[in-house]
């Protein structure tokens, strides 16, 4: 679309044209279901296709690709890795999970859904930037203890947590640990032979390939139990039909990710904060001002309502997100921003603005300097003026 300056690559990125491109042949020449070695050529070549994007998509997280198993994003990942090892482990070692309070939704309500089952949940707290309390952490592992959940890069505000630190904290006691990596997966460095975890969830829709398509790393030897029935399809893990061509083009989406784009984004993000902060009074960013993820710039405005800069800069032809409730189909104010100690004013004040591949300096430029006046305009009429 002409004269649309998208920011909001956090919650769903334009597809590369590049990875259409390979997904085209599996929906009108390579169509099949994958069948065996034994069985037609066309599912023997769809389940060949299939087979070689798990190969690429395991590889670029350093496991095999018996570990990797498709799902259809990253909500169904987290809801497998949390409620698959409860399922598994609840009657045998335990009932008792640890999630941070930010963690995204399919996290937290997988939780809260577990609670309902009869295991107990605590929510860990974060500080001021949003790092976990790695103190806080060790004291609640107990020996009913079976997971902990801790993403590595917030979904609003960009923090990264140390999962190094909580991995180890984990695995010295005996404890599987899960981290949600749909916003750092090929954006920060993530090798499974470096860090002490268990199940990673990922996403193609951030990374410029297709929706409905994502995975999760089960390290081998990890206990999980299936969670959704069916098939025997994801080495019996998970039962419904292969999306062969979002894994084909999950694997092409990773491997057009550069280093260098990712300098390129941290660079643009850079200059979102550096000028927002320069430029117009009255502003706090949100989320750790150095460990963050390359693309997220959110900051809140003071005297001013979120959805009303998020309305005002569409008529511009910019698109960035919100915490307010107002703006939330859950009709709750940012959870991320209460739990970084905002209150409710900081929450609708926020504005998220995520950078992704086809945006550019130039574009840039142009929303910071059409939010500040956006931002004075209203702040003129605002009835949440300074006192």
């Amino acid at each position: 679309m002409e004269n649309v300056y998208y920011l909001d690559n956090a919650a769903a990125t334009r597809l590369d044209e590049q990875v259409l491109e390979v997904m085209k042949p599996l929906y009108f020449d390579r169509y099949s279901v994958a069948t065996s070695e034994f069985g037609y050529s066309l599912g023997v070549e769809a389940k060949e296709a299939l087979d070689d994007a798990r190969t690429r998509l395991a590889k670029a997280l350093g496991a095999n690709s018996q570990e990797f198993i498709f799902t259809s994003g990253s909500a169904e990942s987290s809801n497998l890795a949390l409620k698959g090892v409860a399922k598994a482990l609840g009657a045998k070692k335990g009932k008792h999970l640890i999630v941070s309070k930010i963690e995204d939704f399919p996290v937290l309500y997988s939780a809260r859904t577990l609670e309902k089952e009869g295991f107990t949940v605590d929510y860990l707290d974060v500080d001021g930037d949003g790092l976990v309390d790695l103190k806080k952490l060790q004291a609640l592992i107990s020996p009913e203890t079976i997971l902990v959940s801790v993403q590595h890069g917030n979904q609003e505000i960009g923090t990264l947590q140390d999962i190094n630190a909580i991995g180890k904290i984990c695995h010295d006691q005996g404890v599987l640990f899960h981290t949600d990596a749909t916003h750092t997966f090929m954006r920060v460095p993530l090798d499974v032979n470096t860090i002490a975890v268990d199940l990673i969830t990922v996403s193609a829709h951030t990374l410029h390939g297709p929706k409905g398509i994502g995975g999760l790393y089960v390290k081998k030897g990890t206990t999980l139990a299936k969670i959704m029935d069916g098939g025997f399809q994801e080495f019996d893990l998970r039962g419904g039909m292969d999306n062969i061509p979002g894994a084909v083009g999950f694997a092409k989406a990773v491997e057009l990710v550069t280093a260098d784009e990712n300098i390129r984004l941290a660079a643009m993000r850079d200059h979102i904060i550096t000028m927002v902060s320069e430029q117009i009074p009255d502003v706090i960013l949100n989320g750790h001002p150095r460990q963050r993820t390359p693309q997220n710039a959110n900051i809140t405005f003071h005297y001013v309502e979120g959805e009303s800069i998020t309305l005002h800069l569409d008529m511009y032809g910019i698109a960035v997100s919100t915490g307010s409730a107002c703006f939330s189909r859950s009709l709750e104010a940012s959870h991320v921003i209460a739990a970084i100690g905002g209150d409710h004013e900081r929450a609708h004040g926020s504005i998220r603005m995520t950078v992704g591949r086809f945006n550019t300096m130039e574009e840039v430029v142009f929303v910071v300097e059409t939010l500040k006046k956006v931002v004075e305009n209203l702040r003129k009429i605002s009835p949440l003026g300074k006192e």
